[in-house]
């Protein structure tokens, strides 16, 4: 286990992220402007690998994180539809939207949770996934930058941290449905995402879309790894423990089809999820 401790002898290039891995969470959860994120996640990430910060701190996180003042956030029932000629930049903004979260996500499950009694694997694994979603995110800005677009351009829903609100109390049910409902969920409609976009002839856009694909079927492994590694901890069932946490905390619907290749892929099988859908 991970002890609380400080790091002495911080080196100055590290001044921005602070002393500890939290520090380091609640400095990119702090940071409103997109690529400063992406930045300070990259900064930290590196950082933690080489151990030039080795402990993990205790530093509580917002309740949410900061954002630009660009796109203006609406509630998921307003945020207009996706038409024309349009529609491509659209999708991407979206899923810009998404990644960003993701980031931010990723984080506050560091923070939030730093006083459990987890390995440092854990924390190595968590690392990495908001490392991911940063570049994610990095793709498609650039994408869009290319298509003369920008994130902000377009509103976006301010739905995605009702997940993290909801959850912030427990670290097994933010693994039930951040990972294990969200992202799983995004391994079900990719798929056709990158199809469309191949037939539009936008390989740059679809080759993206499949680098985000393959790296979100590992975040759903590693959800569903730690999952099952808490519910050992805690005397569970793991299958019987994600629907009755997904029932509790979940406000949406599991909708079929499942891309069920994908989800076997992240260890992930359909004895948990299809027994809720369309519940």
């Amino acid at each position: 286990m991970l002890r609380q401790a400080q790091y002495e002898g911080l080196p100055p290039s590290l001044s921005t992220i602070g002393s500890n891995l939290t520090d380091a969470a609640v400095a990119v959860l702090t940071a409103a402007e997109p690529a400063e994120k992406v930045r300070l996640t990259q900064e930290a990430t590196a950082a933690w690998r080489a151990e030039a910060i080795a402990t993990l701190g205790r530093v509580q996180p917002p309740d949410r994180p900061a954002r630009p003042a660009r796109p203006d956030l609406l509630a998921p029932r307003d945020m207009p539809k996706r038409k024309g000629s349009g529609r491509r930049v659209a999708l991407l903004h979206a899923l810009a939207h998404i990644e960003l979260n993701a980031i931010d996500l990723a984080w506050d499950l560091v923070a939030r949770f730093a006083d459990e009694e987890m390995p440092r694997a854990f924390f190595d694994d968590w690392v990495r996934v908001a490392s991911e979603e940063a570049k994610h995110y990095g793709l498609l800005a650039k994408r869009m930058a290319e298509l003369g677009a920008a994130y902000g351009d377009l509103p976006a829903h301010d739905g995605l941290w009702q997940a993290a609100t909801e959850t912030a109390h427990d670290l097994l049910a933010r693994l039930a449905i951040v990972p294990l409902v969200l992202e799983a969920r995004g391994l079900d409609v990719t798929p056709a995402m990158i199809a469309d976009l191949a037939r539009a002839d936008d390989e740059a856009s679809a080759a993206i879309l499949q680098v985000i694909y393959d790296e979100e079927i590992g975040h759903v492994a590693i959800g569903r790894r730690w999952f099952e590694t808490i519910c050992a901890a805690r005397g569970l069932d793991p299958q019987t423990s994600w629907q009755g946490l997904v029932r509790r905390h979940f406000k949406g619907m599991l909708k079929p089809p499942f891309n069920e290749a994908a989800r076997d892929a992240a260890g992930f099988p359909s004895a948990f999820y299809a027994p809720l859908a369309n519940r």
